[in-house]
């Protein structure tokens, strides 16, 4: 072997882990910043994942990514957007609801950010324009607060004597504004009360349902939060024991047990977030995706909690439910 071809085998054998490192190191990463713990989170990973490979991106394959979890503690999600702006990751996914998006925003203006709200994200100071939203910003919105009047409008139509509705909603994820702004004016309209109860732990919300009980005929709203999603299960059967007639967003709720779900399919809200998250990973500004506004809405009434509960569900509300559970 010539003295030539013997140096450049060894120069390309030396060479090639440095090639594959480096080819290595061209896979983009993506921060996920969840508001609650990963098991909780099955159905909305797969619809995002699902979501990315459309875009073209399948995680271990082409994309890295970083999960970050807040246990439902939201004081945490700064920190950990904090890390994952340092780490630094490509794209910032902000799928703990409003307060993992405002923790995002404010930890960087440079990183693209996809986020996944349940109010307007204009008034949330997110975006300037739902068409143009302009900056490192841009998501999908399904606008559930907006849908808390429909609710309260299903209960009274369940209970037309009810006179007391009560909000349950997290103070600690300073969402609870959006809801209340939006609900004052359309319990005024249909002539109920409002009853605000607060829990941002288990043990308030055993006080909340237990403060509820001793309103004689009163319902319960649950406003849209991250850790009322992670509990659907434990509501769920507060809401039997208790014997509250309770309305909530996501199906999960009338699965576990409870009366009635009215909003967005998690699958299909949360697919949008990965199209979005790979449309940037292939070069589009965040500043020129519009915002999605998702309003494709399902009604789940679970007939066996109503027989439970001593209601007789009308033929009205059956005839426009997407699934009746018996």
């Amino acid at each position: 072997m010539r003295r030539r071809a013997f140096i450049g085998l060894v120069s390309g054998a030396v060479m090639w882990p440095l090639t594959a490192r480096g080819q290595q190191s061209t896979i983009p990463v993506v921060g996920f910043l969840g508001g609650t713990s990963p098991s909780l989170y099955t159905t909305r990973l797969q619809a995002f994942r699902a979501g990315l490979k459309e875009a073209g991106y399948v995680e271990n394959e082409n994309v890295t990514i970083e999960y970050r979890w807040a246990e439902d503690q939201n004081n945490r999600l700064p920190v950990l957007a904090a890390e994952l702006v340092r780490r630094p990751v490509a794209v910032l996914v902000a799928a703990g609801g409003t307060p993992s998006a405002i923790a995002a925003k404010a930890a960087t203006a440079t990183i693209p950010i996809v986020f996944a709200v349940a109010t307007n994200p204009i008034e949330l100071g997110l975006v300037t324009s739902l068409n143009r939203p302009g900056g490192n910003v841009t998501g999908v919105a399904n606008l559930n607060a907006e849908m808390d009047p429909k609710r309260l409008q299903l209960l009274r139509e369940l209970l037309p004597g009810v006179a007391v509705i009560a909000v349950l909603v997290n103070p600690s994820s300073g969402t609870g504004e959006p809801f209340t702004q939006v609900l004052r004016p359309a319990a005024q309209a249909l002539g109920v009360q409002l009853r605000f109860l607060d829990a941002s732990t288990d043990g308030d919300l055993d006080k909340a349902f237990a403060a509820l009980a001793q309103i004689r005929g009163a319902a319960l709203v649950i406003s849209p939060d991250i850790f009322f999603n992670s509990r659907s299960k434990q509501i769920a059967e507060l809401s039997v024991r208790y014997a509250v007639p309770t309305v909530y967003q996501y199906r999960p709720f009338a699965a576990s047990g409870g009366l009635l779900s009215y909003g967005s399919d998690e699958t299909e809200y949360y697919r949008p977030v990965g199209v979005y998250t790979g449309k940037i990973l292939n070069g589009a500004k965040p500043g020129d995706l519009p915002v999605v506004q998702f309003t494709k809405t399902e009604l789940i009434v679970n007939l066996k909690t109503a027989k439970a509960l001593g209601l007789t569900v009308p033929l009205s509300l059956l005839g426009r439910a997407d699934e009746v559970i018996e």
